[in-house]
């Protein structure tokens, strides 16, 4: 465990053998080791799968190819046979229950998609040693589970797994020890059963505030409303009104429709029926330029697909980063003036705690936590009606979550924000109104873990009952 900046990400990149270590030993079944490569520490049995998802396999590959990617590299044939890397790649899937279909392109995959194939190739080395970067950010819990119970079974066969991650439930589903980085430094331990009030202080170093929001629905006017929605043709319709300065989460699973919501609010997909106003007046988006030109902004589940830039490509700092969708309204004519994006880059370092050394750093220098702050920092930088977020806090750390969620609660001054999140206790953290989304619908809950529990039991009863009428009990 460990807050941004506290060294997580640098450890793995040493046990991994991407950079080397300044000093230290590392010792592997007893006997000391250096790795000068990625590949030299997995030929010595230690595999690493990393946070990014889009640096866990290869556009333009199949499925089929990117689970048998390891083994393909170190064949040293020019002639591989399709079936063979079927058969192969069949197997290297069954060991964790994935089921993809084989000849899918790697690029067509979600993250959690993506992120389950790079478990898959990492199991199938058979490593004595297994880091996992946040390897949840990603699953809904059913696959979180499936992981649990792969790692179990690795566990019990003698591996050893580094597992890191900012979710308290992951550790207490499957840790046995918590070591918390702070600094650079191991501050803190923690065997099992894990305190982990104590070890959330230790990495942060300050307790949280732990009081929820009461849920009170705000009497301010409806900004933004869906009326008989449609996500999907045959789903259940329903309404959603959004009020001027509140938060709304949207909780559920992986597929249940939150992404494909908060996608056609903002232009990229159709709503199959249903209407949407904003301010009162009918509202349909023809794509995300027309959405920003009329303060309707949206943060995509994967960051890096979507809101960041390659290092190498100029503007990819974070004062680039942040002025970027705004530059035709901030520059009419097409002069930039870098003094203005390196002021507002430098106030949102400020604002938000961004950890780094200036305007002109770019994002692969920033951690994931620091890295979605700018990307919020964007969208706070221009006057908003509507803040669309899918999955704001995945991969980001405790400590990084809550400035995030106090930015985000302390800007929604004439603005409405919907946030989808797999997470129940995300959306208890953030929202003023929690509603739960199955096949494609929504069910209103308040606050209370107690009205969570009951209305997901009911969408469950809906899914199981047996007379086939469909209706709601």
């Amino acid at each position: 465990m460990g807050a941004n900046g506290a060294g997580k990400s640098t450890l793995v990149k040493i046990l991994s053998g991407s950079i080397s270590a300044d000093a230290g030993t590392i010792l592997l079944n007893g006997q000391s080791v250096s790795f000068a490569s990625p590949g030299e520490a997995q030929a010595a049995g230690v595999a690493t799968v990393h946070q990014a998802t889009d640096q866990a396999g290869a556009a333009g590959l199949t499925v089929a190819e990117n689970l048998t990617l390891n083994e393909l590299c170190g064949t040293g044939s020019f002639f591989v046979s399709p079936r063979s890397t079927r058969k192969r790649a069949a197997e290297i899937a069954a060991l964790i229950d994935l089921d993809l279909p084989l000849d899918r392109d790697f690029i067509d995959l979600r993250p959690a998609e993506r992120q389950l194939i790079a478990i898959a190739r990492a199991v199938a080395a058979k490593a004595s040693v297994l880091i996992l970067d946040e390897p949840t950010s990603s699953l809904s819990s059913t696959e979180a589970e499936r992981l649990f119970s792969v790692l179990r079974r690795l566990k019990a066969s003698g591996i050893a797994i580094l597992y890191i991650s900012h979710r308290t439930g992951d550790l207490a589903a499957i840790a046995d020890r918590a070591v918390v980085l702070r600094g650079g430094k191991a501050v803190a331990s923690f065997a099992k059963p894990i305190d982990f009030s104590a070890a959330v202080a230790a990495m942060i170093g300050r307790t949280l505030d732990a009081a929820l929001h009461d849920g009170t629905v705000s009497s301010a006017p409806i900004l933004a409303s869906v009326k008989r929605a449609r996500l999907i043709p045959g789903a259940t319709p329903f309404d959603l009104d959004l009020r001027s300065g509140e938060v709304v989460a949207i909780t559920g699973t992986l597929g249940s429709g939150k992404s494909r919501l908060l996608r056609a609010l903002f232009g990229l997909e159709t709503l199959a029926e249903g209407e949407f106003t904003l301010d009162g007046k009918p509202w349909l988006s023809n794509g995300p330029a027309r959405s920003i030109e009329n303060g309707v902004f949206m943060v995509a589940e994967d960051r890096w697909a979507s809101s960041l830039l390659p290092p190498e490509i100029p503007g990819a700092s974070i004062a680039g980063t942040i002025a970027l969708p705004h530059l035709p309204r901030w520059f009419p004519l097409g002069l930039l003036r870098e003094t203005r994006e390196r002021l507002v880059a430098s106030d949102a370092i400020h604002r938000l705690g961004i950890k780094a050394r200036g305007p002109d750093d770019t994002l692969d220098q920033l951690s994931g936590g620091n890295q979605q702050k700018v990307v919020l920092a964007r969208w706070q930088a221009a006057p908003c009606r509507l803040l669309l977020l899918d999955e704001p806090f995945q991969g980001v750390d405790v400590g990084a979550r809550a400035d995030l969620i106090a930015a985000i609660r302390n800007s929604q001054s004439g603005s409405a924000t919907l946030i989808a999140t797999s997470d129940t206790e995300e959306a208890l953290e953030v929202a003023d109104r929690i509603l739960v989304m199955r096949d494609h619908s929504l069910y209103e809950a308040d606050g209370s873990h107690e009205s969570l529990a009951a209305v997901i039991g009911s969408v469950e009863s809906i899914e199981t009952r047996a007379d086939g009428t469909g209706q709601t009990p």
